[in-house]
């Protein structure tokens, strides 16, 4: 199976005070195309640390990740950023809605920043399939937390990505709705065909995905 995402001996480290602090410790690991992975820890243990290099949105100390085949830190900021467009979808604990925009405008986006013609049809379809279509024009301050974690569903989903990035997705919610909100996800993906990586601290959350990998103090468990 190939791989999408490969992580290879990475390691970060921060300034602190005079001294650099370690907040990752040699890590390394595949993601196979189609599989579903969480990765769990305590805070402070190092997770969103390694979204974040996951997703080229900062780059190891040491190290390298390699995203379908392509390694972010051989890339400049905007290749780093058409790399995540073509291949990333994102859904975040706090869903990252832009307020000015509307359920459909929001979804379209990333078509939108692609060039990508039929970008409104495409979002009104998505919208449809997470149970939103009859809230296409409302902005995110007249929706829910479980509407607008469907949104941002729809949005990561839009552009066909090879890997969605799930971080803490239910962490805004109440159980009834995350519960709804998790399902959702999940069936998706499988109807998707994407790779699935989530970070949670939610250990029966964790326990869908078909791999764990466990974070502590910076280091796989």
């Amino acid at each position: 199976m190939e791989a999408v995402l490969e992580v290879q001996g990475l390691g970060k480290d921060v300034p602190s005070g005079d001294d650099r602090l370690t907040i990752l410790h040699d890590i390394s690991f595949a993601v196979a195309a189609g599989e579903s992975v969480a990765i769990v820890g305590a805070s402070g243990s190092g997770k969103s640390t390694l979204l974040g290099l996951m997703a080229g949105l900062d780059m190891p100390s040491r190290g390298r990740v390699l995203l379908d085949g392509a390694e972010f830190s051989s890339l400049d900021e905007d290749g780093r950023a058409a790399l995540r467009g073509k291949a990333l979808g994102f859904v975040f604990q706090s869903f990252q809605l832009l307020p000015a925009l509307t359920a459909l405008e929001n979804a379209m986006l990333p078509l939108e920043l692609a060039g990508q013609s039929e970008a409104a049809s495409t979002a009104k379809a998505l919208l449809q399939r997470v149970g939103l279509g009859h809230r296409l024009h409302h902005y995110p301050k007249h929706l829910s937390g479980g509407e607008q974690q469907r949104v941002a569903l729809a949005r990561a989903f839009v552009a066909n990505p090879r890997l969605l990035l799930a971080d803490e997705p239910t962490g805004n919610l109440d159980a009834a709705t995350g519960a709804e909100i998790i399902d959702l996800m999940f069936r998706m993906n499988g109807e998707e065909g994407t790779t699935l990586i989530l970070v949670t601290h939610d250990e029966a959350l964790a326990g869908r995905c078909q791999r764990v990998i466990r974070l502590d103090g910076g280091r796989l468990v």
